[in-house]
């Protein structure tokens, strides 16, 4: 069988069924006409219509067409999670410009580069504390012309702090910038292989790269996942609620909740951050009924001492991804609510589609299920990316679909080093079964050579999380006069559980791993740092480390 993966697909789904491609304004203009008075967002317990979406979004198109952004013209937007973001997403979408999302936990060095590389000269920012004087600045370095200020009251007061805006003639409010603004005769033409989205990535050896995602590749995205869910949908026949508190910035939020939800008519859900009793009365209350998570989530919610008590029975999707869900979360969550967590694995250069968990298929825990209609993904040799695997054997995993980016923007070098022919490298290592389940072992650039071995931290901390004392964890490469390189964890702890040394961390290891991915060294922290959307970030806790390092070396000069 070409893609055995197949076999276990949801029943009427093919793998070569046809998939749409189209452009973002045409999916979001289809569905304000189909759903038109159904609430497309609900935000602060405001809901906003499909109608009234597409309404708001044309404003700000024709706002973005008045001040000269449109076709080739890079619009970024530095905004959290409000309608805002979606209203200002779709609008500069509409005039025919791309967009470059700015995550507002970024650092100065990264935005300043993110605007210079992509030429955007424009900014849509919030006049709340935690943004806006860091938009400020990119005035002040002549980083852009203009900063459009949207007011966060205007969606119902919630005492946020919110910065005033300076006298200057290059800001000026979202609504000075809508005022009296008319529609166009006609709006500007968009090919489906426009890049509508720059979207910052991989900057873990250096400066992020824009990943270039067209209306075409995110319009496959959300056609493949719309394939591999109808039949759940034609059965269930309902309006889902769907929690959206993953940031809209982040890809996985875009498409998978946002887009995808908006292509359904479902009702998006809306959180500024991540609450663990705020989600939970959404659940319990609101009775939502799809929650996408990452690991973090849903190990703080397996981490409620009274799980067992809650009321999960609203949802009838509750799914993982982002980053590999630790065995064990998934286990307590299993066998405290009943109900399974199903990982999938994509990445901003897919848009994220990659594969899914088949709901009736096989359990087979640790995978990320089958490769989804349309995509197509096979295992090279780390060696030698032309050089296709056998079943069984680890490498690093190449897709190819017409969800995956044609390459970086401004970096042909780049782009060239990353696709083999029309399969783009992914960078993560992990190996096929016989049945087309794909497991993730690592990222390349995470792995330790320790003895001549390739060790896999992912697979130690997945070890680790088994330990019943053990909240999180990170597991790094350390310098090892032996070995060259050996495993270290950084763990914190669950409450009231107490600390216990490497021999015994070790020692509870024992027969979980090979004596060559054993650590050599454990630290107890109270935090571990993470990425914008949450994730756990290993490369972040490398830079603390060398930082500290080098710090004691000057201390001991």
């Amino acid at each position: 069988m070409t893609h055995p993966g197949e076999q276990f697909y949801p029943e009427g789904v093919r793998w070569d069924d046809q998939i749409a491609r189209g452009t973002l304004p045409d999916l979001l203009s289809t569905a304000a006409a189909e759903f038109a008075s159904r609430p497309a967002i609900e935000f602060r317990d405001r809901p906003i219509s499909y109608g009234e979406l597409e309404a708001l979004v044309e404003t700000a198109a024709s706002a973005f067409l008045r001040a000269g952004y449109g076709k080739n013209s890079s619009v970024a937007l530095f905004l959290g999670n409000s309608p805002d973001h979606p209203i200002h997403f779709f609008g500069a979408l509409k005039a025919g410009a791309r967009v470059v999302h700015l995550s507002p936990l970024d650092g100065e060095i990264a935005l300043s580069h993110k605007l210079t590389d992509s030429g955007a000269r424009i900014v849509v920012t919030s006049n709340l504390s935690a943004l806006l004087p860091t938009a400020l600045k990119f005035l002040d370095k002549g980083l852009i012309d203009r900063l459009i200020v949207c007011e966060d009251d205007d969606w119902g007061k919630v005492g946020a702090p919110q910065t005033p805006l300076p006298s200057n003639s290059a800001i000026i409010t979202y609504k000075q910038f809508v005022d009296g603004v008319a529609r166009p005769a006609a709006w500007p033409v968009i090919d489906i292989e426009d890049v509508a989205l720059l979207q910052y990535t991989s900057g873990t050896t250096g400066l992020p790269k824009g990943a270039m995602l067209s209306h075409g590749n995110f319009t496959a995205a959300v056609s493949i996942y719309d394939i591999w869910g109808r039949p759940a949908r034609l059965e269930r026949n309902a309006i889902e609620r769907v929690i959206c508190v993953l940031p809209l910035f982040h890809i996985f939020a875009l498409t998978v909740v946002l887009l995808s939800s908006l292509r359904r008519g479902h009702l998006v859900s809306l959180h500024q951050r991540f609450d663990v009793e705020a989600v939970m009365r959404d659940i319990e209350v609101k009775r939502a009924t799809i929650f996408p998570g990452v690991p973090t989530m849903w190990i703080a919610i397996a981490a409620l001492p009274d799980l067992d008590k809650r009321d999960f029975s609203s949802l009838r999707s509750a799914g993982s991804g982002g980053a590999p869900l630790p065995m064990e979360v998934a286990r307590i969550f299993e066998r405290k609510v009943g109900m399974k967590l199903r990982s999938g694995w994509g990445m901003t250069e897919t848009s994220p589609a990659g594969t899914a968990y088949p709901e009736n298929g096989p359990d087979k825990p640790g995978s990320v299920g089958v490769m989804l209609p349309g995509i197509e993904i096979d295992i090279v040799s780390l060696d030698d990316p032309t050089k296709v695997l056998p079943v069984g054997e680890s490498g690093e995993l190449r897709i190819k679909g017409p969800n995956v980016t044609k390459g970086y923007w401004n970096k042909p070098k780049e782009t060239a080093e990353s696709f083999v022919g029309d399969r783009f490298l992914t960078g993560d290592v992990g190996y096929m079964d016989a049945d087309g389940y794909f497991y993730l072992v690592d990222r390349k650039k995470d792995m330790i050579i320790s003895g001549g071995f390739n060790v896999y931290p992912q697979m130690i901390e997945q070890a680790i999380y088994t330990h019943p004392s053990v909240q999180e964890v990170i597991v790094i490469g350390i310098s090892d006069d032996y070995r060259g390189e050996s495993a270290k964890a950084f763990i914190t702890l669950r409450a009231g559980a107490q600390p216990f040394t490497i021999d015994e961390l070790r020692s509870f290891l024992a027969g979980k791993l090979g004596k060559h991915e054993l650590p050599t060294a454990v630290e107890f922290v109270t935090e571990l740092p993470r990425t914008p959307v949450g994730k756990l970030s290993r490369h972040e806790l490398r830079m603390q480390q060398k930082s500290s390092q080098a710090a004691n070396s000057k201390n001991v000069a």
